[in-house]
């Protein structure tokens, strides 16, 4: 149980509108806000930002 309340899995959500998106894992007691990060969106071909949805 320690280790899903530590490190949560969360979804990035790209803000193309494209509806792509990644999954992974954050470390809530360093990055307690909503996680933004850049990454490739392949239905754009391009790199934008994706945004951390719960």
């Amino acid at each position: 149980m320690a280790r899903n309340d530590v490190r949560p899995i969360i979804k990035l959500r790209s803000t193309a509108g494209t509806g792509t998106t990644y999954v992974t894992r954050k470390n809530r007691r360093n990055t307690p806000d909503r996680l933004v990060l850049r990454k490739y969106d392949p239905k754009i071909r391009r790199h934008v930002e994706f945004r951390e949805e719960r």
